[in-house]
């Protein structure tokens, strides 16, 4: 709104009506690029940072939603260790004397299955958590996509704006040029007065003043525009959609088509996804207190581990002994662990979440209460927008017609060039307001639908 009101105040001038020969126009300074209000949203959707970043922060929700899913199936781990250490002496057993542990090379490999079979209702939290935490992306991937459509839309009608008031001024720099030919012919046959052709040509610098101002203007709407869809500077954007349709209608000052329904607005949205999420943080942290129960099943194998030492025979004599140990060994264990007494931490979280619960349920109503006088406001913005409208084509086709009747007075010397010159004035200020309202009431729209998740 604040761009519309400056660029009104830089290019809102007096100016004037009266067909004549075309002024060259510095419109083809540069390379033309046509493009539609679709085509800009449609390259500042695929080139925006910000868009890019939320689509990233969507598929990070979906990986995050997989990982918490994982959690249910079994977790298979495997492990592997090797010992090597100097051999160890041993006390006797029984008729084996200088017993020796020799570990050199001894390896152990086993294999580990994971099975949760409840724990207190944390896996079935985190999964839900998930799913909103990927609910919540998406929605705010949505909201910024709307914000974005919503620049580029206040944007390029700016910039539709801005050229329209750059043509409507050029058209007047031809028709005052127009009228000064016609007075300095006058002044040539006594006719006129030199202070007539004086007041002509000192309107004619103004309107060049102001032309080149609102030039300037188109300019810099139109690297606005550029920035915002990520196009080249070097290009002159020239916009094909310069028709102002309103995409809604009012009959007998009711509203049509105008819905104050927002529930489908990314704001409210995620504010209610947060509640959800609080509701669910309240029952994982109640799991804390909760047993847990697991199934553990394990095969271990080893091998390389020896014993050697010297047997005493009942002859009296020894012989060497040596022994490898190596195997499996398969186990199944079934784990349960149960809280008993954590000096009432696990309760004092509960409530903790209850009371960040109670919060996002108030700053629920809140935001709905405030969204609601701002749906209305937006509504009541493109009805009045659309009264404008009406009002500015009935004031345009007033001063058209003004200024008719006064230029056959003119020519048949039955007004001065004053009259003339107020009339001009009158048609251009009109045209303006045409304009601006034009303008206006399609930002309005855009804002309507913006405020109601109806833009995309």
């Amino acid at each position: 709104m604040k761009k519309i009101l400056l660029l009104t105040w830089i290019i809102c001038i007096p100016a004037f009506s009266q067909e004549t020969t075309p002024l060259p126009s510095q419109e083809g300074a540069g390379v033309g690029l046509p493009l539609s209000l679709q085509d800009c949203r449609h390259l500042a959707l695929e080139n925006n940072e910000k868009v890019k970043t939320a689509d990233n922060a969507v598929e990070k929700a979906k990986l995050d939603r997989q990982i918490a899913f994982a959690q249910y199936l079994p977790k298979v781990d495997g492990s592997f260790t090797m010992l090597h250490m100097q051999d160890q002496d041993l006390l006797e057993i029984g008729d084996v004397v200088g017993v020796t542990l020799q570990t050199r090379g001894t390896f152990l490999a086993g294999i580990n299955i994971t099975q949760p079979i409840y724990v207190g209702g944390k896996l079935t939290a985190a999964n839900r958590l998930a799913r909103i935490g990927q609910a919540v992306s998406e929605e705010q991937q949505r909201k910024i996509r709307m914000q974005i459509i919503a620049d580029v839309d206040n944007a390029y009608y700016t910039l539709v704006s801005v050229r329209s008031k750059v043509q409507m001024l050029e058209a007047y720099a031809r028709q005052m040029q127009g009228l000064y030919d016609k007075v300095q012919l006058a002044v040539d046959v006594q006719m006129a007065t030199e202070n007539d052709l004086l007041r002509v040509s000192t309107k004619q610098n103004e309107v060049d003043y102001q032309l080149q101002k609102a030039r300037n203007g188109e300019q810099l709407c139109g690297l606005a525009l550029a920035n915002l869809i990520g196009t080249d500077f070097e290009q002159t954007i020239i916009p094909t959609d310069t028709v102002f349709n309103s995409q809604f209608t009012i009959h007998n000052s009711q509203l049509s088509d105008l819905s104050e329904e927002f529930s489908s607005r990314p704001d409210l949205i995620l504010l209610q996804q947060q509640v959800r999420a609080s509701e669910v943080l309240v029952k994982k942290e109640r799991s804390n207190y909760l047993p847990t129960v697991a199934l553990v099943g394990s095969y271990t194998y080893h091998d390389n581990l020896k014993l050697a030492g010297e047997l005493n025979l009942p002859t009296g004599t020894t012989l060497g002994y040596n022994h490898t140990f190596s195997g499996g060994c398969p186990y199944a264990l079934l784990s349960l662990k149960l809280p008993v007494f954590h000096w009432g931490a696990e309760l004092k979280k509960v409530k903790k979440a209850k009371l960040n619960l109670s919060d996002s349920r108030l700053q629920l109503q809140q935001l709905e209460r405030s969204m609601r006088v701002e749906v209305r406001r937006a509504v009541q913005n493109v009805t009045d927008g659309q009264r404008m409208v009406e009002t500015a084509t009935v004031g345009r086709q007033q001063a058209d017609e003004n200024l008719r009747v006064m230029r056959q007075k003119y020519d048949n010397q039955l007004c001065t060039m004053t009259d003339l010159l107020d009339a001009q004035s009158q048609w251009q200020q009109a045209h303006s307001n045409l304009i601006e309202a034009q303008t206006q009431l399609k930002i309005y729209e855009t804002e309507y639908l913006r405020v109601t998740g109806r833009l995309e």
